[in-house]
C-alpha cells in the first residue's frame, strides 16, 4: 500500500519570484571548497565572495527593507579564502567561519544596513592545516565540529585546545555531519567510506563502510528519524546518486537514487519536520525536491525546478522564518555569480487564517538544550520545539539563547582512570575538560562563549586584542582586479625564462616592458593609455639582440629603459614619445665591463642616471648613463649575488647573497662593505629592500627547509642577525617585495604564485603585522607596482601594481575599506615623496652631495580630510558592561523584555495588518 500512497506534498510546487525579488549587487566567488558557499539564519544570509582572495563573506537580510530593497555588507574575516561558514542554530547574527589561513573565527555580524564588526570574537587554530568544513551542534551551544584535509576535531569555543581530535582519515575529508540530537558525528571520505564517530566516547569510527564506488566530492546528511544517513556522490560509471543508509547497520545501503550524470558537486539539504530533500549540484541550473518515506519506494519525487543560471551553491531557510499563511514549507537559497535567488515550495492550499498543523509540526526551537561543558560530561538532552503556529511561534531571532557563564573549575572531578573508553590523559588528542591540553580562557575573554557570548561585545573584543598583540589599520587590506577594459590581452610569445633574480618585467605612470621568447632577446613596449586587445600579427618591439636577463625603467625618464643581456652588455633604449611605431634596433648607448652574464639592474633613488648592477663574476658596478662609463666597482661577495637595494637616502646599497651574507656598502666611501651578518640558511634565492626609513633591512629567503621567510634586521647591526622573522608558506619561486614608505605596507608574491602576501611593518615589536592577502584563480609571472599618483585616493586606494599572467596585464587595486569615503582619509595617505623627479645629478653624488625629494600632497582639492570630519554623537549600542555583570532576578528579565516588546510593539492600539483583511467568500474560491 506504501507504494501507491498519495503525499500531502504531492502538488507542492517551487515558487521562484521576479528579479526584483532577488538578493542583487553579488559577486559570488568561484572557489573551490568543500562549503556550501551560502548560509541562512531567520534573519540573514552569508555567502562566498571573490574580494580579497575569497577572505571577506558578503552578508544580506533575509527579507527585503522597508523599500523592497536589499542592503549588502561585507565582512572581511580572513587572510585568504573562506571556505566554509555556518550559522549558530540559537543564534541569528552568531557566525562561524573557517579559512584556508587555518584558523576558525566566530563573528557576532550585525544587520547589513549597520557597522559590520571589525574583529572576531573569538579565533581558533586547530594547527591542522587548511580547514574545510564548520558545523555548530544541533543541541549544545557553543560547540563545533571542524574538518580539515584528513582530520575531524570538536572545539568548545570557550577553550584553547579541542575536545576531541577524531582518528586520522587515510585520504581527503569530504563530508562532515551532525546527528540531529547532536551525539554523533558522521563523514565521508576519498577513500569511498563513511564512518560514524562517537566523540564523547572515543576517537575511532564506531562504524564504518564502504559507501560509494567513486571517490569523487561525496557529502553527507544526518536525516530523518536521526538514525538515517544520506549520501551523495558519484558511482562507478560518473553519474550522480543518493544513498539511503541506516547508521546502526552500514553494511549495505536501503535504497538509491538516479542524479543525474552533470559534473558539479552536489549539495544536499534535508528539512525534518517534512521530511523534503532538496539537491542541487554546483553549476547546475536545477533543483531537485524528493520526499523521503519510511518504506519503500523511500525517495518520491515532488519537483523538478530549472533555474535561470547555474548554482554557485544553495543554503535552506530555517523553518521559523517561513510564511506558514501561504503554506510554504520549504525556502531555499541559490547563489549565482550575480544573485541570490529565493525559491519557495508551497503547498497548493486555501491559504489565510487557517493553520494547516499537518504540513507544520513543532519544530525545533532557539534555545539550547546544553552547554558544551555539559555535552562534553555526556548529557544527552533534546533542544525543545516550538509551535509555528501564527498565534503561538515566537518571532525569528526573538528566542534568546541561555546565558550563563561558561564554567572554568579547575578540574571537572575526573581522573585519568575514569575517563571514557578512548580518552586518555594530556598527551593525547583528546582530553577531559580539566586536562592541560584544553585550559579554559581566561574569564575576561570568553565569559559566557560556551552558551552564547555576552551582549556585550566591548570587553571581549578588548580582551582579544590585548591578548593577540596590537593590529593592523591595513589588516582588511583588499586587492582587486580592474576592469576588463583597462587590461592588456592576447599577449603573446611571454619569455618565462629571465633568472629568478629578475622581476620579469617592469612598469612606469607610462608604459610596461615585458621580455617576449623571440629569437634576439626582442622586448615588447605597451602604452598604458592603449589597453586592449593585442592584434594576432606582429607588433614593433626592442630588439635586444641577446636573450634578456634583467630590465628596469629610468625612474625620472618614462622613457629610457636599461636592459641586461646574457652577453654582459648592459643596453639602454630611449623609447620615442608616444611608444614604438616600429622596430628599434640601435640602443642610445652601451655599458661594458662586466665579465659575466648580469642578473640584477637598480637605478638610483635620487641621482639621475646612475645605475648599479650585479654579475655572475661576483661583482657590483655603479655606471653614470650621461657619461656612459663605469664610476664604482664594489667587491666581497663569495658567490652569487641574489639581490640590491638602494637606501632611501640614497647613500647606502645593500645586497644579500648566497654565501649566507646579509652586505651594507657605502659606495663613495669604500669598495667593501661597511656592515655585514648572517643571511637566510636556504640558498634558492632572495632579495632585499629597506623599511621604516632606513632603519632596517627586510629578507625574503628560504630556511633551510626550503620554507619561505621574511627576516628583519638592524641595519646598524647586521651582525646581531635578524630581529624578527616570520614564515609564510612552501613554495619554490622567491618573494618578491615591494614597500611603500608611506605606510609601511609590505607587499609580496613570487613568479608562479597565485597569492600576494600583505604585511604592515612595524618598527618595534611584534615588527610583522598580518593584514588580508589577496588570491587569483590563475598563477601569475609577477607584479610591478606604479607611482602612488596612479592610485585613486578617493576609492581608498593605496597602491596600484600591474600583474603579468601568461597573455594577459591586468592592473591590480589595492584599497583599504573605509566607512567615511567621502572624506580623504589623511592618516592613510601622508605626504609623498615626488620619488619619479632627480633631486641631483650623478656627478653631484660622486663628488659627495646629498640630497632629498620634495614632497606632494594627495588630498583632492573637493575633499576635506576625515580627522576634521564633524564628531557624530555616539549612539550606545549595548549597556555598560557592569550592567550585564549585575544579577538579575527572573521576575526582572521577565519585566525588561516585557518592556522591550512593548516599545518594539510602539502603539499597541492600532489594527495589525492581517485584521485589515477582508477575505473572500466560500463560492469565490477555485474548484
Amino acid at each position: 500500500m506504501n507504494r501507491f500512497r498519495i503525499s500531502k506534498f504531492k502538488n507542492t510546487t517551487p515558487k521562484i519570484p521576479k528579479k526584483d525579488g532577488w538578493i542583487s549587487d553579488i559577486r559570488a566567488g568561484s572557489f573551490t571548497s568543500v562549503g556550501n558557499h551560502i548560509k541562512s539564519s531567520c534573519r540573514l544570509v552569508a555567502f562566498n565572495t571573490e574580494q580579497a582572495g575569497g577572505g571577506i563573506l558578503g552578508l544580506a537580510s533575509l527579507e527585503p527593507g522597508s523599500h523592497g530593497e536589499w542592503t549588502v555588507s561585507h565582512i572581511p574575516c580572513h587572510g585568504d579564502q573562506v571556505t566554509d561558514f555556518d550559522f549558530s542554530p540559537f543564534d541569528d547574527s552568531l557566525l562561524a567561519t573557517c579559512s584556508a589561513d587555518e584558523t576558525v573565527k566566530l563573528w557576532h555580524v550585525q544587520a547589513p544596513e549597520e557597522e559590520q564588526p571589525s574583529s572576531a570574537e573569538v579565533t581558533l587554530t586547530p594547527g591542522e592545516g587548511r580547514l574545510e568544513t564548520v558545523l555548530f551542534n544541533p543541541a549544545s551551544s557553543g560547540l563545533l565540529a571542524l574538518g580539515s584535509s584528513h582530520r575531524a576535531q570538536v572545539w568548545d569555543s570557550s577553550r584553547d585546545a579541542p575536545l576531541a581530535a577524531l582518528e586520522q582519515h587515510p585520504d581527503q575529508l569530504q563530508g562532515l555531519t551532525w546527528k540531529q540530537d547532536g551525539s554523533l558525528l558522521a563523514t565521508t571520505c576519498k577513500d569511498k567510506k563513511l564512518r560514524v564517530f562517537d566523540p564523547r566516547a572515543q576517537l575511532t569510527p564506531v562504524q564504518s563502510a564502504v559507501g560509494h564506488q567513486n571517490h569523487k566530492d561525496s557529502r553527507i546528511l544526518w536525516i530523518k528519524d536521526s538514525d538515517h544517513i544520506l549520501t551523495t556522490a558519484f558511482n562507478q560509471v560518473r553519474e550522480r546518486e543518493g544513498r539511503l543508509w541506516d547508521s546502526r547497520k552500514l553494511s549495505s545501503s536501503l535504497a538509491s537514487v538516479s542524479l543525474g550524470n552533470a559534473s558539479g558537486t552536489l549539495i544536499p539539504l534535508f528539512d525534518p519536520d517534512s521530511g523534503l530533500l532538496v539537491v542541487s549540484g554546483k553549476g547546475d541550473s536545477v533543483i531537485d525536491c524528493f520526499e523521503l518515506n519510511d518504506s519503500e519506494p523511500y525517495f518520491s519525487q515532488v519537483s523538478h525546478c530549472l533555474t535561470e543560471a547555474p548554482s554557485r551553491g544553495v543554503a535552506m531557510v530555517p523553518k521559523l522564518a517561513l510564511d506558514v499563511s501561504s503554506c510554504e514549507v520549504l525556502r531555499v537559497l541559490q547563489l549565482t555569480d550575480s544573485f541570490i535567488v529565493p525559491v519557495s515550495y508551497q503547498v497548493p492550499r486555501k491559504a489565510g487564517q487557517d493553520f494547516h498543523a499537518d504540513l507544520y509540526p513543532d519544530t525545533l526551537g532557539q534555545t539550547a538544550a546544553m552547554s558544551a561543558e555539559e555535552w562534553w560530561q555526556g548529557e544527552n538532552r533534546q533542544v525543545q520545539r516550538v509551535s509555528l503556529h501564527p498565534d503561538k511561534r515566537p518571532k525569528p531571532g526573538a528566542t534568546a539563547t541561555k546565558k550563563e557563564p561558561a564554567k572554568r573549575e579547575p578540574s571537572s572531578g575526573r581522573s585519568k582512570e575514569e575517563a571514557p573508553a578512548g580518552c586518555s590523559s594530556s598527551s593525547s588528542p583528546m582530553t577531559t575538560p580539566s586536562s592541560s591540553a584544553a585550559p579554559s580562557r581566561s574569564p575576561s575573554s570568553t565569559s559566557g562563549l560556551s552558551s552564547g557570548f555576552l551582549p556585550s561585545p566591548s570587553q571581549s573584543t578588548k580582551a582579544i586584542q590585548s591578548m593577540l598583540g596590537p593590529s593592523s589599520k591595513f589588516r582588511h587590506i583588499q586587492g582587486h582586479v580592474l576592469h576588463r577594459d583597462t587590461h592588456f590581452t592576447n599577449l603573446r610569445g611571454l619569455n618565462l625564462t629571465t633568472p629568478g633574480e629578475s622581476d620579469g618585467f617592469c612598469a612606469n605612470s607610462e608604459r610596461v616592458a615585458v621580455p617576449l621568447a623571440i629569437s634576439g632577446g626582442q622586448i615588447g613596449v605597451f602604452e598604458l593609455s592603449q589597453p586592449g586587445k593585442l592584434p594576432d600579427t606582429a607588433l614593433p618591439t626592442i630588439q635586444n639582440s641577446v636573450n634578456v636577463a634583467d630590465l628596469c625603467w629610468d625612474p625620472f625618464d618614462t622613457h629610457r629603459l636599461a636592459v641586461a643581456g646574457e652577453d654582459a652588455k648592459i643596453r639602454v633604449w630611449q623609447v620615442p614619445k608616444g611608444g614604438l611605431v616600429e622596430m628599434l634596433t640601435e640602443p642610445d648607448c652601451v655599458l661594458r665591463g662586466h665579465t659575466e652574464k648580469i642578473y640584477s639592474l637598480r637605478f638610483h633613488p635620487l641621482a639621475a642616471g646612475l645605475l648599479a648592477s650585479s654579475s655572475y663574476d661576483l661583482s657590483l658596478r655603479l655606471w653614470d648613463l650621461e657619461a656612459g662609463e663605469e664610476v664604482k666597482q664594489l667587491r666581497g661577495h663569495q658567490d652569487q649575488i641574489f639581490g640590491m637595494a638602494w637606501s632611501p637616502d640614497g647613500q647606502l646599497l645593500a645586497t644579500v647573497c648566497k654565501d649566507g651574507k646579509v652586505r651594507v656598502y657605502d659606495p663613495r666611501k669604500s669598495a667593501e662593505p661597511i656592515r655585514e651578518g648572517p643571511g637566510p640558511e636556504g640558498h634558492r634565492g632572495a632579495r632585499v629592500v629597506w623599511v621604516c626609513g632606513g632603519q632596517y633591512l627586510l629578507v625574503s629567503g628560504f630556511d633551510s627547509r626550503s620554507e619561505r621567510q621574511l627576516y628583519l634586521y638592524s641595519s646598524q647591526s647586521l651582525s646581531s642577525g635578524p630581529v624578527a622573522t616570520t614564515s609564510t608558506d612552501v613554495s619554490p619561486s622567491t618573494l618578491i617585495p615591494f614597500y611603500d614608505p608611506d605606510t609601511s605596507v609590505l607587499i609580496l608574491t613570487g613568479k608562479g604564485d597565485t597569492r600576494v602576501y600583505i604585511y604592515e611593518i612595524e618598527p618595534e615589536a611584534p615588527y610583522f603585522m598580518e593584514c588580508s592577502c589577496f588570491s587569483s584563480t590563475e598563477p601569475h609571472k609577477g607584479m610591478s607596482f606604479l607611482p602612488k599618483t596612479e592610485c585613486n585616493v578617493p576609492d581608498v586606494e593605496i597602491a596600484r601594481a600591474l600583474r603579468l599572467t601568461k597573455t594577459t596585464i591586468e592592473p591590480v587595486a589595492f584599497r583599504v575599506p573605509r566607512v567615511k569615503k567621502e572624506f580623504f582619509q589623511d592618516d592613510l595617505f601622508p605626504d609623498t615623496e615626488v620619488w619619479w623627479e632627480a633631486a641631483m645629478t650623478a656627478s653631484a653624488w660622486l663628488s659627495g652631495s646629498n640630497g632629498q625629494h620634495r614632497k606632494l600632497k594627495l588630498r583632492p582639492k573637493d575633499m576635506a580630510p576625515v580627522s576634521e570630519a564633524p564628531k557624530e554623537a555616539p549612539v550606545r549600542k549595548y549597556m555598560p558592561s557592569s550592567y550585564y555583570l549585575e544579577e538579575k532576578t527572573d521576575e526582572q528579565k521577565k519585566e525588561e523584555l516585557l518592556s522591550a516588546m512593548v516599545a518594539k510593539l510602539g502603539n499597541r492600539e492600532d489594527p495589525l495588518p492581517q485584521e485589515l483583511f477582508e477575505g473572500v467568500d466560500e463560492d469565490e474560491w477555485d474548484d
